[in-house]
């Protein structure tokens, strides 16, 4: 009995082991794929002075710490590590911070291409690097602030028991950061207010370049190429928004079904929610080098003709 006990745990560890590499694989290298953009993004003159490659560079840059953030946190419960209350706070708000730089991001890049094709000749003057600057950074004040914000509603929690708590079941996640119930409601609040907003805003920027492509004064290869980058941009957006589900539907399935079929559908959900989006942002550098490229091309065609 002690044996095939022994047999086992061995191999109920070695299945766990088996699933962390299948999904600790891929996020690497696109973690990797990503650090290279990051370097490509800041290192030639061309991508630094283009507004729509800035935005790129700050969608990029919180694909890549969140997804850095989700596998430490990945990690640590594959490998059963528990750690205190405040470092695990720490961690969740961190990554909560990153995830929401992503959809209002997109809205930024959505509303950029927006303009360059109904407000072609005013671009240039909307759409400068400070304007850009000014609202990346705005982006990062704001949801730092509704970092806080959480924060501020952990006080009403009674501090002289925060020493004592541990994390059990190796779990750390935005759940445990819902310790009143008030801190819970403006969760949901406010992720529906955000993903609410920012589905609007590209949605009507997808809807404003698709009638602007049927007017006849507009570039139709350019609306197209707009039309492409914004259905992309929805896409993304999806994703975002399916990610914020991940939690409750980890903690319905923990109560529904066998831990090992449980394990399995988070190993899942965690390729699904987290490593998959960040798949698309390569898809869309890849995207939008081929149009400067062919910029590139047709200019010089112009001038040699």
């Amino acid at each position: 009995s002690s044996r095939l006990t022994n047999i086992s745990v061995g191999l109920h560890d070695l299945e766990r082991g088996l699933l962390s590499s299948l999904t600790t694989l891929p996020c690497c290298v696109f973690f990797c794929i990503n650090v290279i953009m990051l370097f490509t993004l800041r290192s030639k003159s061309v991508f630094r002075e283009t507004c729509r490659y800035i935005l790129l560079y700050n969608l990029v840059l919180a694909d890549t710490l969140q997804m850095a953030v989700s596998q430490i946190l990945y990690m640590m419960f594959f490998c059963r590590i528990t750690l205190p209350y405040p470092v695990c706070g720490i961690l969740v708000m961190f990554a909560n911070l990153t995830n929401e730089i992503s959809p209002l991001t997109l809205v930024l890049m959505s509303l950029e291409r927006y303009v360059a094709v109904c407000y072609p000749l005013r671009h240039a003057t909307i759409i400068t690097i400070r304007n850009t600057e000014v609202s990346i950074i705005t982006i990062w004040i704001f949801c730092s602030l509704n970092i806080l914000i959480r924060v501020l509603l952990l006080l009403e929690f009674p501090f002289e028991e925060l020493q004592r708590l541990q994390l059990k079941r190796y779990v750390c996640n935005t759940f445990l950061m819902f310790l009143t119930p008030v801190s819970h409601e403006y969760d949901k609040a406010y992720t529906c207010f955000l993903f609410v907003s920012a589905f609007v805003g590209v949605t009507c920027s997808y809807v404003g370049v698709m009638l602007a492509a049927r007017s006849a004064s507009t570039d139709k290869a350019s609306a197209g190429k707009a039309r492409n980058t914004l259905l992309l941009h929805l896409v993304q957006l999806g994703f975002s928004l399916s990610s914020t589900v991940n939690n409750a539907l980890l903690l319905l399935t923990s109560k529904t079904v066998s831990h090992r079929v449980s394990l399995l559908i988070q190993n899942a959900l965690y390729v699904l929610l987290f490593i998959l989006p960040r798949c698309l942002v390569p898809i869309l550098v890849y995207n939008l080098c081929c149009q400067l490229k062919l910029l590139a091309v047709t200019a010089g065609a112009k001038i040699y003709p």
